[in-house]
Order: C-alpha cells, then sequence, then structure tokens
C-alpha cells in the first residue's frame, strides 16, 4: 500500500486541478481590465449554495479610475434584501509574462493581496475575502473566473472554498454602461 500512495496522492490531486489562463491566450475580444473597467459598470449576480439553492441576489455599480498605475474599482452592492455594501479595489498592473498580464489589488475586506492573471478574454483572480456572518468573521479562499464576451459584456463565475471545501458560488453578469443606448 505505501508503494501506491503516491500515486494515488497524485492522481487526487491532479482531480483538484483547475483550467489554466493561458488555456484562454488565444481567445477573443482580449480582457484588458483596466479598459474594461474605466468609467460606469453595472454588474448583476446572484450567490449559491454548493447544493445549487439561490440565497441571494444583488445588482453592483462599479465606478473605475485610473491614476498613474492604479486602477480603483468602487463597488456599491445592493441586495435583494435591501441591505448595502460598499468594497473599493486598488489594481495595480504588476507587468506581463508569457503573455500574461499579471495584477495585484487590494481591498479593505480582502486579506492581504489578491492576485490576478490575464490571457486573451479570460482573467482569473484569486484572493481571501473577510466575510461577516451573524456576527463572525470567516476568511473564504474566492477563486474567481471572468470571461469577456464582447467589448461590453462579461460574465464571472467565482467559487468560495474554506479549508479546500466549497461553500458556494458567485455567478456575475457586467454590463458597460457606455455600451447602453
Amino acid at each position: 500500500m505505501k508503494r501506491w500512495l503516491p500515486t494515488l496522492l497524485a492522481i487526487l490531486l491532479a482531480g483538484c486541478a483547475g483550467p489554466d489562463v493561458q488555456q484562454y491566450r488565444a481567445a477573443t475580444p482580449v480582457l484588458d481590465p483596466a479598459d474594461y473597467f474605466e468609467g460606469v459598470t453595472d454588474a448583476w449576480g446572484i450567490f449559491q449554495k454548493r447544493n445549487g439553492e439561490v440565497t441571494k441576489r444583488f445588482h453592483v455599480e462599479i465606478t473605475g479610475s485610473r491614476q498613474q498605475d492604479t486602477l480603483t474599482l468602487d463597488e456599491h452592492f445592493r441586495y435583494d434584501d435591501g441591505t448595502t455594501q460598499q468594497r473599493v479595489w486598488r489594481l495595480v498592473r504588476d507587468g506581463d509574462k508569457n503573455g500574461e498580464q499579471r495584477w495585484r489589488g487590494t481591498a479593505a475586506d480582502v486579506k492581504g493581496e489578491a492576485q490576478g492573471t490575464a490571457a486573451g478574454n479570460a482573467l482569473r483572480w484569486q484572493y481571501t475575502l473577510l466575510l461577516p456572518v451573524d456576527g463572525t468573521t470567516y476568511e473564504m479562499q474566492f477563486d474567481d473566473w471572468m470571461f469577456l464576451i464582447d467589448r461590453c459584456t462579461m460574465v464571472n463565475r467565482a467559487s468560495m472554498r474554506k479549508f479546500g471545501i466549497e461553500f458556494g458560488q458567485v455567478t456575475l453578469m457586467f454590463r458597460r454602461r457606455a455600451c447602453n443606448p
């Protein structure tokens, strides 16, 4: 049994591996987060438990502005229960490597620094969100995947995990206001 343990472990870990942003390198239109989010963008989303039950719906108004090397995203959330929330991201492009744009970012309710990689029409954004629930704050690992559909529309699917266990997903659809009639 000990002889097979490393092989079994490698198979299990390979099953946990997700897609690599590089596989979208040739996909168009090309996503540049600074270009896409400059100005006002609306997003509509849902939160689902791991069993698929939708527990929250929300709208987000995002105002993006650039100042030197920093992209600031001022996000205002309005949830279906009437509650509101604000998150301000400060994102910095951290260079390019092998056809990928590297990004890093901070927000008040994000532990440490978020890391992002964009290639082609995709952006993978990973961070730990400090999520308050009923008086307790949980550190939830987010793995966001954003895909640019056209110059105006983007979709996002995020997995929320703690201790490697998925607790739910967040799905959003973004639309730039400059594209609206």
